[in-house]
This record gives C-alpha cells, sequence and structure tokens, in this order.
C-alpha cells in the first residue's frame, strides 16, 4: 500500500481515529474466474454469471461477476483493510448500494472510503456510529459498486 492515507487495521485501534471527511483508498483483490462461477451457482445463478460462452452471446458482452458477489469481495477489502479488529462492533446495514458497471472475471478492485459522519453514541458512551461511502473501483479506476455504510465502533475512552 503506497498510498499515504491506506489505513493499518493494526494501527487504528478505536472509533477516534475516524474522523468525518477524511477519505482512504486501499487494495487490490482480483477478480478470479473460477469464483465468479463457483458464487454465482451458488447464489445468483443466472447464465451471464454461470456459463462464460452463453455470456458472450447475451447482453453484456461477456461473463460477469454477481453484484452480490463484488459487495462480498469489498467486505474482504474493508476487513483486511480499514474496519480494526479489537473495535469494530459491526453493522446494522448499508443504503443506496448500486451496481454501476459490470465487474469481470480478471478485474483488480480496490476500494475508496469517505467518512461521512462520526458521532459518538449518547444511549451507549463506550461506542460510536460511523457512516461511510464506499467506492468500489477497477483497475480503470472507474467505480463498479457503491453503498453507504453504517459501522459501530468501540471508542478508546
Amino acid at each position: 500500500m503506497s498510498d499515504p492515507t491506506a489505513i493499518d487495521t493494526l494501527a487504528r485501534q478505536s472509533f477516534e481515529d475516524y474522523v468525518a471527511g477524511a477519505v482512504y483508498e486501499f487494495g487490490a483483490i482480483t477478480v478470479d474466474e473460477t469464483e465468479v462461477i463457483s458464487f454465482a451457482r451458488q447464489f445468483d445463478p443466472q447464465p451471464f454469471h454461470t456459463d462464460p460462452t452463453e455470456a458472450n452471446e447475451g447482453h453484456f458482452g461477456g461473463q460477469i461477476a454477481s453484484g452480490w458477489h463484488t459487495g462480498a469481495l469489498a467486505m474482504r477489502l474493508l476487513v483486511d483493510h480499514f474496519l480494526p479488529i479489537t473495535a469494530s462492533l459491526g453493522s446494522p446495514g448499508v443504503d443506496e448500494m448500486r451496481w454501476t458497471r459490470p465487474v469481470r472475471p480478471g478485474d483488480e478492485l480496490s476500494l475508496r472510503v469517505t467518512i461521512l459522519e462520526a458521532r459518538r453514541s449518547t444511549s451507549k458512551p463506550d461506542r460510536g456510529f460511523m457512516r461511510t461511502h464506499i467506492e468500489v473501483l477497477n483497475q480503470h479506476r472507474d467505480v463498479v459498486m457503491s453503498m453507504k455504510a453504517m459501522n459501530l465502533m468501540a471508542c478508546a475512552t
């Protein structure tokens, strides 16, 4: 990670380390064709995900990953590079999830995370609430997926 704004999960341990307005970029992870097919067969068995030959003749002009698979890859990057293992208390959900461009086998995905809001809980002061805008980028820096996520984090003090 050569980006000076990248977060090392070992260095970020609590809610206080996340400040509204900060932007972080990290990744990459390669989209593997075998995993695209395996995921789709189990969870999203549409031919443009599961059958490369049929996908070549279809609407997308080739095989694409399920949007849910793209979301799972994004989650992997978040866990590996952004969410602190010792302070993450889970998420009550995401809003405005959008798949804006096809993701294909061989694509290299990375993330850009912008912290929209970070506030301490008034009812449970040992934790904070963080809202982020997450963008999944391909190797051309095109946004292929975006969402607004909410996370709960333990506070250090």
